[in-house]
Order: structure tokens, then C-alpha cells, then sequence
């Protein structure tokens, strides 16, 4: 079963913008990365030049609610060249309180604000360290604030389908994608196309989430906004003829090892154990097998960097990758590799280590600690 929600004219011409930058956040099982990434798809389509910054938490699922664990992802998209994911965003769409502490600091005053009041209650309050009602205590006045209780209305959107609360309470980042795609005049279409090849054999999901989209389209198409919050266009950009993919530093980083290992005549062995955010470089190299990739996910990070430095012996590009934690483990036997002169490609996806992780932005500890974190002489090219 799918709904199908007439489309309503807007009520008032919409502002032109010449680029915007937008970051969504929410808890680490909000699907807030998937939100990003479908919006810079159907952005790219649209034709606007864009750049990206997922921001993932340094722990492994940080209690629910807490500032620990928000997630974060920003794209800034426009009718001309992009070349950052921007600094100050203008749109933040936050999904609990602990995203709105964490990040509204970022916002540019006068902003926009999107909350989903239905997380806003005493207990995330706590959880999220707030002393007092952010939504009472002024501490939004200088923005341009949206309070719609997502949690209910994205609930109420999947009422008809075969899913549980929980399920369908994680449809609301589809919601949001609706309503934020009404504010920019995005299409739905790839979005809906994206969403039925990814649950092909659960289609009840994406049933659900589709009309969680639509709902959330048609909730800007025929609420009554606060008055100050309009609709925007922003014209594609006056790009050079041609064919555009959307890239991200991950599968660029994967195309150019295996370049690399064809113009040396030889095969790509990778050899890793999974950990944010390096983890999405094993998902993109696993997936060239058909250019004599092979990708091996190791136990641990020791046996992830001694499987590739033996890999290296027999002749392979041999790559290990990891970030701060991983790099601490790694260190002995880089050590080795070094000492037995085998050529071994050590990527260190940085976040904010140096060795167990911060709940932090990204910054230079890992950075540090692939220049000097090693014992005695151990020349590294970094």
C-alpha cells in the first residue's frame, strides 16, 4: 500500500538564494547520514555544485540522547562553485535536544531551526546535560525557529502500513528529508526510487518510508509557517558540459589504490578491521573485485596490518587502514614492515583520537600520532 498526496501550489513566490548551507543532526541511529546523502544526491541532480562533511561520533553507540552520540551531516550546495562544506550553516534541522547543544553554537544568527518537539521532554533533557527547557529559556531567540513534532507526525504517516513504533519511528528522518525538500524545491522522485531498490524485499518498509516522505513534503506544501520562513530556489549551477559523479573522498581514495595497482602490474590485497569512519573505504573496495581487488576483513587491527605486510612480501600493492584507536595498534608492526623494508599503504582516516577516541570534531591528534607515534627510527612518508 502507498499514499499518494496531492501536491499543493505554494502560497508565496519563493526567495531565490544564491547557496545555502544546511546540516542535519540527530541521535547515531536517527539515519541522519542517509538523510544527507539522499538530499546531495537529489541536489547533484538538480544541478548544483556541493560539498559535503558526515560528521560521525567517536564512540560506538553512545547512549541514546546523550551529546556523545549526535550525528551530524552538512552540505553546502549552490548556483555557483563550491569549494567547502561551508563553515557557519544557516538551516539546522535538529531531531533531539543533545543535537541541538551540540551544534547550535555553528549557527549563523538569524538561522533556521527545525526541531522535532516530540524528543523534547525532561528525560532527553537530562540525558543531553540541559539545565532548562531550551525551548523556554531563550536560548533560541536569535533564530528563525520551526517546532513540529516530527515523532508524532511521521508516526501518524505510517499508520496503514505492517510496522511496529520502533519501525516507524525510524522513518522520521524521511519526514524531514520531505519537509526539506519542500523548502528548496527538491524532487522526491529518485528519493522514492532509492528507497524501494533498498527494501526490495521488505517493500512494507519502504511503503512507509515513502509516504513519511510525502507527508513530510506536504506538511511544508499546506502548514501554516511561521511567517518569516518562506520557500527557496536555488538555480543550478553554470557548470561545464558533461557527465558529474558525486564522489566522496572514500571512493575516491578506492578508485586511485586500484588505479594504482593496474599501472603496476599487479593486484590490490586490502586488509583491515572495520571502524568508523575508515570502515566505508572496505565497503567500496570490496566492490571492485572485477579489477583483481582482494579485501580481507580481519579479527583485529594487528592481524589487519600483519595480513597486509604479508601480503606486501608476495608482491601486492598491499593497503591497511584504521583511525586514531588502530593506528596505536598497528604501531609494532609497522614497525616491522619498516624494519623488513616491505612497502605497506597505511591509511588513517582521521576523527578525533588520539587513541581511544574523543566525543569531539575532528582535529590533528591523529594527525600527530601518524607523523611520531612509533619507536625509535622509523621513517614513515606521510
Amino acid at each position: 500500500m502507498s499514499a499518494v498526496i496531492a501536491a499543493a501550489p505554494d502560497s508565496k513566490p519563493r526567495q531565490e538564494l544564491d547557496s545555502v548551507v544546511i546540516r542535519f543532526a540527530g541521535d547515531s541511529g536517527d539515519g541522519v547520514q542517509i538523510t544527507g546523502s539522499q538530499f546531495t544526491d537529489t541536489t547533484a541532480a538538480a544541478g548544483n555544485d556541493l560539498a559535503t562533511f558526515p560528521d560521525f561520533p567517536a564512540e560506538i553507540r553512545a547512549p541514546v540522547g546523550t551529546t556523545f552520540g549526535v550525528s551530524a551531516f552538512q552540505i553546502n550546495f549552490g548556483a555557483s562553485v563550491i569549494e567547502t562544506s561551508g563553515d557557519a550553516p544557516d538551516v539546522l534541522v535538529a531531531l533531539n535536544p543533545a543535537a541541538l547543544k551540540v551544534n547550535l553554537g555553528d549557527l549563523k544568527d538569524g538561522g533556521l531551526v527545525v526541531l522535532d518537539t516530540g524528543t523534547f521532554n525532561k528525560r532527553n533533557y537530562e540525558k543531553a546535560g540541559c539545565t532548562s527547557d531550551p525551548l523556554e529559556d531563550g536560548t533560541l531567540a536569535k533564530y528563525r525557529v520551526v517546532k513540529i513534532d516530527i515523532s508524532k507526525l511521521t508516526l501518524e504517516a505510517v499508520k496503514d502500513f505492517e510496522v511496529s513504533s520502533k519501525e516507524g519511528l525510524r522513518c522520521k528522518n524521511f519526514w524531514t528529508l520531505g519537509l526539506v525538500y519542500w523548502l528548496y524545491g527538491r524532487s522526491r522522485e529518485a528519493t522514492t526510487t532509492w528507497l524501494r531498490e533498498k527494501f526490495a524485499k521488505i517493500p512494507h518498509i519502504a511503503e512507509a518510508n515513502i509516504s513519511a516522505l510525502n507527508a513530510g513534503h506536504a506538511f511544508g506544501e499546506t502548514a501554516e509557517m511561521p511567517g518569516e520562513v518562506g520557500s527557496y530556489v536555488i538555480p543550478p549551477a553554470n557548470l561545464e558540459a558533461g557527465e558529474y559523479r558525486n564522489v566522496t573522498g572514500t571512493d575516491a581514495m578506492a578508485w586511485g589504490l586500484t588505479a594504482g595497482s593496474q599501472l603496476a602490474n599487479t593486484n590490490l590485497v586490502f586488509c583491515s578491521y572495520p571502524i568508523t569512519p575508515a570502515s566505508s573505504l572496505l565497503h567500496s573496495l570490496a566492490q571492485l573485485k572485477n579489477f583483481d581487488v582482494v579485501t580481507f576483513q580481519a579479527e583485529d587491527e594487528i592481524a589487519g596490518v600483519t595480513s597486509a605486510i604479508g601480503a606486501a612480501y608476495s608482491g601486492s600493492l598491499a593497503v591497511t587502514t584504521t583511525s586514531g584507536p588502530g593506528i596505536a595498534l598497528k604501531g609494532e608492526a609497522l614497525g616491522l614492515a619498516i624494519m623488513t623494508e616491505l612497502p605497506l599503504v597505511v591509511i588513517n582516516v582521521q576523527r578525533g583520537g588520539p587513541s581511544t577516541g574523543l566525543p569531539t570534531k575532528t582535529e590533528q591528534s591523529d594527525l600527530n600520532q601518524a607523523l611520531y607515534g612509533r619507536n625509535g627510527e622509523a621513517p614513515v612518508p606521510v
